[in-house]
């Protein structure tokens, strides 16, 4: 998970007011708590942890849904091999290597992976439909991270 995207979640909880928001992203866990000085510390059971209250739900339930998605689509994953910047297509104004829906052949270009100013091509290690992109256009990838879901 990127900086930009820690710094956003933990703006978010000290305006929403919750105490805490924990996030999973592929194999990535990410838990904000905000505890102020004259706040004690609150400790709920289990099943009132997974319902947090309604109002913050509704703040964060796009993060999560997001977060949700890859688990529920099955298929082979592609994960990213290096860190680096993904790309979709070879220059922005072209055509996109893989589209959801899209049949892939085992060896063709998925996408680019810029990293040290190199431009690796990033190529499909299965045949079948892609099921799902799980990256945006120009988004900064970990080693390891899914970037598609082939099915």
């Amino acid at each position: 998970m990127d900086l930009r995207k820690l710094k956003k979640l933990i703006d978010l909880v000290q305006e929403s007011g919750i105490a805490e928001l924990e996030i999973t992203e592929g194999e990535e866990k990410v838990r904000i708590a905000s505890v102020h000085a004259n706040q004690q510390p609150m400790y709920m059971a289990a099943p009132s942890y997974a319902a947090p209250a309604p109002a913050p739900v509704a703040a964060i339930a796009p993060v999560t849904n997001v977060a949700a998605e890859p688990a529920v689509i099955d298929g082979h994953t592609i994960k990213s091999p290096m860190v680096g910047t993904f790309y979709r297509s070879s220059s922005p104004g072209a055509k996109a290597f893989a589209e959801v829906g899209q049949q892939v052949n085992a060896g063709e270009t998925l996408c680019i992976i810029e990293a040290m100013k190199l431009l690796n091509e990033i190529e499909s290690d299965h045949s079948g439909v892609i099921k799902a992109i799980l990256v945006e256009n120009g988004q900064p990838v970990e080693y390891g991270e899914p970037l598609f879901i082939i099915g």
